[in-house]
């Protein structure tokens, strides 16, 4: 049976390291970006034969669900989706904008809502449960410092997960999230380059305030982050519902 999968912010980063194991599990994997270049480079990098790119803007729920359609559409069939898509702004209380404000939650939260919903849409037109897997983060599970809008918006995350655990469970789809911690990615580096300018020192600082506290003294890699998601996307959790899988080298003990 062919295993068909929805990585969204596929183009890059954690998006495109999780894309990319599920292909090594033996999914096909519909790469959803925003941008049509960098989702055209993961599918030359990763296969043009068993990934296919897809353009939406997560925070339209028409755009992903065209999105969605269309990998069905090419592949026959959808068993795991992986809303990933997200943005990270540092955000001093002061600095808090109303726009900033809602382009967060509407990528973040809404992201992750029309894609649970796109996916219950396909799966109940399949006739099989399925598997959704949602991004927190470490930030989604203790507040970090600097971090209120996206903080917020990743413990909304984990509520959605719990949420929705419950009520698809009948249905045999199971919902899950996964906490990144400190990941080596363009998101990143732009976090510490503003907390670090924020302090008037230079990256690498920005970037050592974060690592300062990982038990194993080692940033993560996007492949870190992807070895617990293909964990999480395959049978051996098919007994697991409404958790949040902590990958952060442990920052936070739960």
């Amino acid at each position: 049976m062919t295993k068909v999968a929805i990585v969204t912010g596929a183009g890059q980063g954690i998006g495109f390291a999780i894309a990319k194991r599920l292909h090594e599990d033996g999914f096909k994997v519909g790469i959803l970006d925003y941008n049509a270049e960098t989702a055209q480079k993961a599918v030359d990098a990763i296969s043009s034969e068993d990934t296919i790119a897809v353009v939406a803007n997560v925070a339209k729920r028409d755009e992903v669900f065209a999105a969605f359609d269309k990998v069905v559409e090419a592949f026959g069939d959808l068993h795991v989706v992986i809303n990933n898509a997200g943005v990270a702004p540092t955000t001093p209380l002061d600095t808090i904008t109303e726009e900033q404000f809602q382009n967060v939650f509407d990528i973040n939260v809404g992201g992750t809502i029309w894609g649970a919903q796109a996916a219950h849409k396909h799966f109940k037109v399949l006739g099989h449960g399925g598997k959704i897997i949602n991004a927190t983060s470490q930030a989604g599970v203790v507040g970090n410092p600097n971090l209120t809008v996206y903080g917020s918006s990743k413990f909304a995350i984990r509520g959605i997960t719990q949420t929705l655990a419950r009520d698809l469970a009948d249905e045999g789809i199971t919902v899950n999230a996964y906490a990144p911690g400190i990941v080596k990615t363009p998101m990143m580096f732009d976090i510490a380059h503003q907390v670090g300018k924020n302090a008037g020192k230079d990256d690498e600082w920005g970037m050592q305030t974060f690592a300062k506290g990982i038990a194993l003294k080692r940033l993560s890699k996007p492949e870190d982050v992807a070895n617990a998601v293909s964990f999480l996307a395959g049978k051996d959790s098919d007994y697991i519902t409404g958790q949040t899988l902590i990958v952060d080298g442990g920052m936070q003990f739960h």
